[in-house]
């Protein structure tokens, strides 16, 4: 029967009509137009990841022409299904300049340039290549109990993994100052405290995949033949993903505009590992490059700050921490810091792109008039700065001055006092001052009840940050809290306690009358 249509359909000069295909249909040429004009800025006209945009990024643009791509749910060495480039399409590569692309082109659009990403390699044309998923146990329960992860640490400590990313996972490793991708460009080793900023994903699930297959053209290599070789178990390797989750927050940190400031009753903390510090909101600001003012930097080190406040009604102290690799300076990240200076194109003014023993550095900005990047020669903006390697100032390297622009700042008297550690490659600096001073000219005056605007910036020495290469941040609020007053609780129980008894009286007489 089928044979007979076939024939008449060719007797009649007529294509026989096939059955849809349940693919979507993925058209290169299409895809070439969606690249050249979304893609090869970065990754190049020819996918080699050479873009023009590519020297002034850390880590650089995938190189598609050699088919290493990290994040798989293939093995090792293998390609990457359809499925795991178009995620990386749709979603973005968190910690890295790849944003996510599903809500700014079609479907049509993400799969045809997809298909088009493939033509940069011929090992995606060989057909001897099978490209099939790694098959993932399921998460097994009671992945946050004490138990689990003492053994999910054990296994971190016993294949290795402190060596990169350090005893408390912060990427402070002693091979952290080493490392460098296939292509030899450096790479830092992952933070484990920010998983929001882990590129295959924030779940203990995904950080279990990734131990699995590796990534791909990084010194992370995969963990499944340590399995095969009964090293660890299935289950072992899952408690040591769900460790490795339990370092960061449970929730990505929401970005909020005001720091709140609560009145203690007591005392002021009296140090950074104070306890107090732990019944206080933390507030995570986000810092990118400082890419307005010449000498440029696109690639910070320091990508955001935690920060929390507090006053008594006459002092307020403020606490900010953030992660860094080492404690500036520190002259066993030299070498590092050359690749980094040599590899991130972030100087266009042609000069001052020599590695050195830099401090870490940290300012906390407080404006009369409100141009963030530091004030202008004519119209100041009053600082707090910190720096890892002392100074002529308060205690702990702080000093209070007016700022006239990145070239220039003016030390004034006095100043915050400032306390400081260092400890598994987190910075905390604590700051203390009196809400009132007699400069009021110079100064900010701190007043309760009233929203001030507040700015960061973040230098990493090791990095070879300093001068104008440095993490900005954009204008937040602090917002010193005062007590409510009684009269907010007392005022409406009286006010409904007159009108229950206006209407007791209202009723009375009416009743009366009725009577």
């Amino acid at each position: 029967m089928i044979s007979a249509l076939l024939a008449l359909g060719l007797a009649a000069g007529a294509p026989f009509p096939l059955p849809p295909s349940p693919l979507p249909v993925q058209d290169t040429v299409k895809g070439k137009v969606v690249y050249e004009k979304w893609c090869a800025g970065c990754h190049g006209e020819t996918g080699a990841g050479d873009g023009p945009a590519a020297a002034y990024m850390l880590p650089r643009p995938r190189n598609f022409t050699g088919a290493v791509y990290k994040i798989r749910t293939t093995a090792s060495g293998q390609l990457p299904t359809d499925a795991d480039l178009l995620r990386a399409i749709d979603e973005g590569l968190p910690g890295s300049a790849m944003p996510a692309w599903k809500g700014r082109l079609s479907d049509a659009e993400r799969r045809d340039v997809l298909a088009y990403l493939k033509t940069f390699s011929s090992f995606f044309a060989d057909t001897s290549q099978h490209v099939v998923a790694l098959k993932f146990g399921g998460e097994p329960g009671g992945g946050t109990s004490a138990e689990a992860l003492k053994v999910g640490r054990q296994f971190y400590d016993s294949i290795g993994c402190r060596k990169c990313h350090g005893d408390q996972g912060r990427g402070d490793g002693p091979s952290a100052p080493t490392l460098k991708d296939d292509a030899g460009f450096p790479i830092f080793a992952a933070d484990l405290h920010q998983s929001w900023r882990f590129r295959g994903g924030a779940t203990a699930a995904d950080i279990y995949r990734r131990l699995r297959t590796g990534l791909d053209g990084t010194p992370m290599p995969s963990f499944s033949d340590l399995i095969d070789q009964k090293f660890l178990t299935d289950e072992q390797l899952w408690r040591l993903a769900q460790y490795v989750r339990s370092l960061s927050p449970a929730r990505t940190p929401e970005v909020r505009d005001v720091i709140h400031a609560p009145r203690l009753a007591a005392a002021l903390p009296a140090a950074p590992g104070d306890s107090v510090w732990d019944r206080v909101d933390r507030y995570w600001l986000p810092l990118v490059g400082q890419v307005i003012r010449k000498p440029r930097w696109f690639g910070p080190a320091v990508s955001g700050v935690w920060v929390q406040a507090v006053h008594d009604g006459k002092s307020v102290a403020l606490r900010v921490s953030w992660d860094d690799r080492t404690r500036s300076p520190d002259t066993t990240w030299l070498g590092f810091e050359r690749r980094v200076l040599e590899t991130v194109a972030g100087d266009d003014s042609g000069g001052g792109r020599t590695a050195g023993p830099f401090p870490d550095q940290l300012a906390v900005q407080f404006p009369r008039r409100p141009y963030f990047l530091m004030g202008t020669e004519t119209d100041a903006v009053y600082q707090w700065r910190w720096t890892s390697a002392g100074g002529s100032g308060a205690a702990g390297g702080a000093v209070g001055g007016l700022a006239r622009g990145l070239e220039r700042f003016d030390t004034l008297p006095g100043g915050p006092a400032a306390q400081t550690s260092y400890e598994h490659g987190e910075w905390r600096v604590m700051f203390t001052r009196s809400l009132a001073t007699p400069d009021t000219a110079n100064e900010l005056q701190f007043a309760a009840g009233r929203a001030i605007p507040v700015a960061f910036f973040a230098w990493d020495g090791s990095s070879g940050e300093h001068g104008n290469r440095l993490a900005v941040s954009t204008w937040y609020f602090l917002a010193l809290d005062q007590p409510t007053p009684p009269r907010v609780f007392v005022t409406p129980v009286v006010v409904m306690l007159l009108t229950l008894g206006l209407g007791i009286v209202v009723v009375r007489r009416v009743q009366r009358r009725q009577a």
